[in-house]
Parts: structure tokens; C-alpha cells; sequence
């Protein structure tokens, strides 16, 4: 494919960067059952919902017609022979998926018995940076400024140090951002929920702590927001969408766990697009706020709002295809996305088993490395998880790493000469950039993985036609994509999974010549395939685009090997995006 209409093919229906568009297509009524549908059953998305037997939808009514209409759905074809023999024996199959939509219930928690592991059989990891503490931050002796919008934009480092050496107290930075959550959430809307009073409870044992002598590393009284799909206990957690707006967990999600054993502070859940697609939730779109007419992008929409505007110290989103890259991208944050099983997914809404992946996103390229030191490691709740370790180094630069790149990625006309700066930036740092090209593979396919296991874990809003409940609804959105997907052939995703093992093996090989790969987010197909691989990236903003908003680039590393990538990240922030302060443009976000 054209790199160049690839490109503008992904930035139109990726925008959202969760999933893919396709064409419509109506429900049938094997899939719909009553729409008088349990209330409280319909609060957890992905529970099975029960089905009313209608009498005739166990293949009595299933002629060759009918086969021969449902051959189009699967790209196969049948001859008037065997379709007639299809319709004789296909209600026991009809059968077998009503028995177990009527009998089994399903709680979202429940993982699939198979795991995906992103480490091919007899493959060694090779990660390039070996050594570093990630908890050792770029040392500071900036004083604390006496504007509050400095101190809201300030680096971990900044902030870890002016509450250790006590300019300020963990209660006087949580009352700052808390007032800013407040006083600019009319306009990004990307506060869900504001955890006001356990924030201060939080904030006042972190003071508490370190005037006893007890300092419990540098996120120590750091304020944080979570996406609004990571469950905590008694507070309601929506996963951004209206069918599931009381959903109130009895659990906390792991990764909020660790992060206050570190010593943050949650101040606020965030807004993402219903059920992690784009950035419409029911409390309506979540803004740039570099530019308020347009969306922040998604689906961890306002991870990136809020970060990027001061809100936070930084904040925690998602990714399954995109959802940390594309929000980073348009709001000028730094997002990363883990090697897949790195950090635990146990009291995360599950969206698709085999790619969700939790991620920190950022002000600036250095906070990442201590954010995924605490949520790193294998938990009993998450079986994909796994316990690697992490090496993060703030004094290592980009000399002497090969990095891959392919210039026909960087041809648009706007956005490609800002990406080339990162480009040359890595190249003036002592980066080896290395030409490689990817095979012309159908990277689209990939897709149907995605569309697969989300329809699986949201059947009841199919079936129960909740989905309409849904604040978008267009062709591309989830209602529409998640009836359709009920239409992909068992045989084509056993197919697909294949083709997955076999980007695993290619991208293998391309690792064990280079060190990282530098592109455009959305390039020939490396935003699903490396996320159907289970490759970490690292996406830094480089400079502004005309209409004022940010745009940036996207490195991938090897397997469980993050250190690299904030190596080069490092490189190109110094070069290009932190040559003087950047706050967004709009005066409202001052």
C-alpha cells in the first residue's frame, strides 16, 4: 500500500484509535433477545446476557438460500449440493451457541483460556539498556516558582524533589491540581469523577510519612489521574459509557494499588471514549486543549487532556490499538504503551484479552521510567502478566543505536517535516538510522483479532440491544462494529491468529538488527501489527503543526526493553520539544 494514502487512511478511521471501520451491517435475530433485559445484569457490559427461546432458532428455519446468503459473509462458496446438506445439520451448531448463551454467565473478569505470549518458543530477550534504576530521576535544584501554573506543568523530578526538600506539601500540590481539575473541566471535559476527599486523605498520609522519615520513592505525594475503566473500591469506575455510568466496583484495580503503595495520590478519574473507543463518553467530548475545537482523540482521552493541560502530575491510559499513541499524539504528551504482560490488567475493563495493555502518559520523557517501575510485574489476577525486569538509565543517550526507519513513511507534505526533525535530532545525537522496508502484508486482517474479542466481551450490549444506549453511534462506532463482528468466521480468526504468530517471526528477525524503529503512529500497519506483537512504543511530541496542536513520533522497541526507547525519547524532547516551555496555546488553560 501507498505509505502515503496508508497514512491518511489510518489518521481517518484511527483517529479514535481503538479499532477499524466498517461497512454496515443489521443485527439478525439470532442475535437480539427481549429488550426487556435485567437492569442490574446490564451495569456489567460483559456479562452474558440471557436469550428468550423463540422456538425457531435451532435451524429449522435455515434454508439453502439462507447459506448461500451467509456464504458472502465469509468469503467462501458452496454448491447448491452441499449448501442443502448445510442447512439439514446446521441447527445442532445453532444449538450449541444457544445453550451457551442461555446457561453460562460470564463475568468480565474471566480471562480466555488461552494466553498470549508475546516471547516466541526459544527465543532469548535482548534488551539493549541492561542497567539503570528507573527510580533515579535527572537531578534538579530548581526552586519551587512561585506561579502555580509552573509548578502544575513541572517534571516528577521537579515535583518529587520540592516535597521532599519541603517548598511544598503534598497537600498544598493536590489543593492546586484538584483546583485546576475543577476550574477547567467545563472546558476539556475529562473529569469523570473527582476523588476530592480521599486525594487529601492520601496527600495528608504522605506529608504524615515523610515528616516521620519515611519517603517511599519519587512518586511520593505526586497527584495522578486514571483512565476510567481501572476499578477502585466504592467509586464508581463507567468505562466512559452510559449503560455502565453506576457501575460501582467492589475491587481496586492492581496498578491503582501499586501506585499508592508508591506514595500517589489519585485525585481524578478520567474520561475515555465509551467503552475505550475515541473521545465521546456520555459526559460528551473530551477536548484538546490546545485547540478546544477539536477532540483530544482516544480512547485515553482524558489521560492526555489533563496531563498535557497541568491537571495532573501525569496520569495512567490504555492502549489496545492506538488508544495511548493517538491522544499523545494530538495533545503533546508522552505516552507508553509496555511490552504486552508487563504491567497487570486484573480490575481493568477488559476490551480485547490478547492486546490490552496499561501504559503511563506524561509530561516529559524521564517521569515514565518510575510510573512503570510500580505497576511493573506479574499479578495472580491477570494471567497474561508476567514479572521482567526494567532497566531505565537518565544519564544514557541515543549514541551508538540503530534505529530503523523507512523515509517514504515521512512524506507527508504537513506532518513529515516535523517527524523528520526527530529524525535528524537521533541522527545529531550519535544514532545509527538505518533504512528497512516492511513486506506488503494484509496488516488490515490483524484487525479482525481486535473486532473479535471486543464483540465477545460486550455480547450483552449486542444482544440485549443496550448498545443502542450508546452516545455514538455512527457506521465506525462500536454498536454498529460490534454486531457485524458477530459475522467474522470462526476458521478466518484461527487464520488470522496464525498470520499474528507470523509477524511475531518477522519482526523478530528485523529485531536482531536493529535496536528500535522510528516512524509516522499510524505508518504501514505498525500500529496493529506491533500491537498484535506485543512491542513496547514511546511516542514524544516534536513540535507544533500550523493549526497550533502538536504532533509527534512513535518509536518501538524490543520486547521489555523501554529503557531504549526513553533513551531515544530523551534525545529528541532536548532537541526539538523542550527547547522552551510548553503549555497548551489556549489562553483558557492558563
Amino acid at each position: 500500500m501507498d505509505p502515503a494514502l496508508a497514512r491518511r487512511r489510518f489518521l481517518a478511521f484511527m483517529a479514535a484509535a481503538s479499532t477499524t471501520s466498517l461497512a454496515s451491517c443489521a443485527r439478525t435475530a439470532s442475535l437480539t433477545s427481549s429488550s426487556n433485559h435485567d437492569e442490574d445484569k446490564s451495569a456489567l457490559p460483559g456479562q452474558a446476557a440471557e436469550v428468550e427461546s423463540s422456538g425457531s432458532t435451532t435451524g429449522q428455519d435455515i434454508t439453502p438460500e439462507t447459506i448461500a446468503h451467509a456464504e458472502r459473509l465469509a468469503g467462501v462458496s458452496y454448491t447448491p449440493a452441499e449448501r442443502a446438506l448445510i442447512a439439514q445439520t446446521i441447527g445442532d451448531q445453532i444449538g450449541m451457541i444457544e445453550q451457551r448463551v442461555r446457561n453460562l454467565d460470564m463475568p468480565d473478569t474471566l480471562y480466555p483460556a488461552m494466553i498470549f505470549n508475546p516471547i516466541l518458543p526459544g527465543q532469548s530477550l535482548r534488551p539493549v539498556t541492561t542497567s539503570g534504576n528507573p527510580d533515579d530521576l535527572p537531578a534538579t535544584n530548581r526552586p519551587l516558582p512561585s506561579d502555580s501554573v509552573e509548578i502544575a506543568h513541572a517534571s516528577i523530578a521537579e515535583l518529587s524533589h520540592w516535597i521532599r526538600s519541603k517548598q511544598i506539601t503534598s497537600r498544598e500540590l493536590t489543593a492546586l491540581y484538584l483546583a485546576r481539575l475543577k476550574k477547567h473541566d467545563q472546558d476539556l471535559k475529562c473529569v469523570v469523577t473527582l476523588m476530592e476527599a480521599s486525594a487529601m486523605k492520601q496527600a495528608d498520609r504522605a506529608d504524615r510519612e515523610l515528616g516521620n522519615g519515611r519517603y517511599r520513592g519519587p512518586l511520593h505525594g505526586i497527584p495522578w489521574g486514571a483512565k476510567d475503566l481501572l476499578d477502585t473500591a466504592g467509586t464508581r469506575t463507567t468505562w466512559g459509557a452510559s449503560t455502565s455510568k453506576n457501575r460501582t466496583p467492589r475491587s481496586t484495580a492492581a496498578v491503582i494499588k501499586r501506585l499508592e503503595d508508591a506514595g500517589a495520590v489519585l485525585v481524578a478519574k478520567l474520561s475515555l471514549g465509551a467503552l475505550a473507543y475515541g473521545d465521546i463518553w456520555y459526559g460528551g467530548r473530551t477536548n484538546n486543549p490546545w485547540n478546544l475545537d477539536e477532540g483530544s482523540s482516544g480512547s485515553s482521552a482524558g489521560s492526555a487532556a489533563a496531563t498535557a493541560s497541568g491537571l495532573v502530575g501525569f496520569s495512567l491510559g490504555t492502549e489496545t490499538c492506538g488508544s495511548i499513541i493517538s491522544p499523545s499524539l494530538r495533545c503533546g504528551t508522552v505516552g507508553l504503551r509496555p511490552t504486552f504482560g508487563r504491567v497487570p490488567r486484573d480490575g481493568a475493563m477488559a476490551l480485547c484479552w490478547s492486546l490490552d495493555k496499561i501504559g503511563p502518559i506524561v509530561r516529559h520523557v524521564d517521569d515514565a521510567a518510575p510510573i512503570l517501575a510500580a505497576i511493573n510485574g506479574a499479578s495472580p489476577g491477570d494471567p497474561s502478566s508476567v514479572t521482567q525486569p526494567l532497566h531505565c538509565d537518565a544519564s544514557a543517550n541515543a549514541r551508538g543505536l540503530r534505529v530503523g526507519y523507512n523515509p517514504a513513511w515521512f512524506s507527508d507534505d504537513e506532518t513529515g517535516r516535523i517527524e523528520m526533525k526527530a529524525v535528524a535530532a537521533l541522527r545529531a545525537a550519535g544514532a545509527e538510522l538505518v533504512e528497512i522496508t516492511l513486506p506488503d502484508w494484509p496488516w488490515d486482517a490483524l484487525f479482525m483479532i481486535l473486532l473479535s474479542e471486543a464483540s465477545a466481551a460486550f455480547e450483552s450490549l449486542t444482544r440485549s440491544n443496550r448498545d443502542d444506549e450508546l452516545a455514538w453511534q455512527e457506521p465506525e462506532a462500536w454498536p454498529n462494529t460490534f454486531r457485524q463482528s458477530w459475522f467474522i468466521p470462526g476458521p478466518e480468526l484461527v487464520q488470522v491468529d496464525r498470520f499474528r504468530r507470523q509477524c511475531m517471526e518477522h519482526f523478530a528477525s528485523v529485531f536482531d538488527s536493529i535496536d528500535a524503529i522510528i516512524a509516522p503512529s499510524f505508518a504501514q500497519g505498525l500500529i496493529i501489527s506491533m500491537n498484535c506483537t506485543g512491542h513496547p512504543s514511546l511516542t514524544v511530541p516534536v513540535d507544533l503543526k500550523e493549526s497550533g496542536s502538536p504532533h509527534g513520533v512513535t518509536m518501538i522497541g524490543r520486547l521489555f526493553d523501554e529503557g531504549t526507547l526513553l533513551r531515544l525519547g530523551r534525545s529528541i524532547e532536548t532537541s526539538c520539544w523542550r527547547t522552551r516551555p510548553r503549555h497548551p496555546l489556549s489562553r483558557k488553560m492558563a
